[in-house]
């Protein structure tokens, strides 16, 4: 209990600090942990509801939330979570346990490398909200299958593209994370894929530390802690598909 205690402790101050962190972090953590797959997704999206849910009062009251953008990116989103929860109903289990491990690894490996290179990266795309639609409706499949793009998707795409400031990338995204996860999150418990005492003990440690993370990102240098943590999950990814692979 003590492990999962501090592994949401952990996992709670990144999220506070960069919005990154809910299932780049968590899921993969719980799998290496012994959690089978689909328990450690829904598992995961619980205890990130509860996580956003301190992260958004506290940078809410910092002034670092954008809601015209997050509530477009929720708009994008709905759809296909509902879409990826109609999937989930009609495709058996067996399948989806053999090949989420795999796909939560590549999304890592894809998303994390882009972190890693965003400082080099100049996207010629004009900003239009139509992108922030279409951007809603791609991380709300990601998520619904794997846990993976509210904070790593996101956040790149709104500081690269958007240009947003990084402060407010990172309030926005916990709040868009925060309605996407809970909605995620009645999919997999429908399914009876939630480990609620599990959750319980990582949640336990999420609240001290989401504050402590909201509380240090107005003094940290976020630009290299966010490429530290994308070089973090970076392995994390390369670690999975090795494993699944061999």
């Amino acid at each position: 209990m003590i492990t999962f205690i501090v592994l949401g402790f952990i996992v709670g101050f990144l999220i506070g600090l960069t919005g990154v962190g809910g299932g780049s972090l968590m899921t993969p953590a719980l799998i290496f942990l012994g959690v089978q797959p689909l328990t450690a997704v829904g598992t995961d999206l619980l205890y990130a509801t509860v996580t956003r849910v301190f992260g958004v009062f506290f940078h809410g009251k910092r002034g670092h939330v954008r809601r015209d953008i997050a509530f477009r990116l929720l708009a994008g989103s709905v759809p296909a979570v509902l879409i990826g929860g109609y999937a989930m109903r009609h495709i058996p289990k067996e399948i989806l346990n053999h090949y989420l491990t795999l796909v939560l690894g590549l999304i890592l490996i894809i998303t994390a490398t882009l972190g890693i290179l965003k400082g080099e990266i100049r996207v010629p795309v004009k900003p239009r909200w139509a992108y922030v639609y279409l951007l809603g409706f791609i991380v709300g499949l990601t998520v619904q299958f794997t846990s993976v793009g509210a904070g790593v998707i996101v956040s790149f795409t709104l500081m690269n593209i958007a240009r947003i400031n990084p402060r407010e990338v990172v309030g926005t995204t916990i709040l868009y994370g925060l309605v996407l996860s809970a909605m995620s999150f009645l999919s997999y418990a429908s399914m009876g894929s939630v480990d609620y005492p599990l959750a319980g003990s990582l949640i336990i440690g999420t609240v001290p530390g989401v504050y402590l993370g909201t509380h240090v990102n107005a003094k940290v240098d976020k630009e290299k802690l966010k490429k530290a943590i994308n070089l973090i999950i970076l392995l994390i990814g390369l670690a999975i598909v090795l494993k699944r692979l061999t």
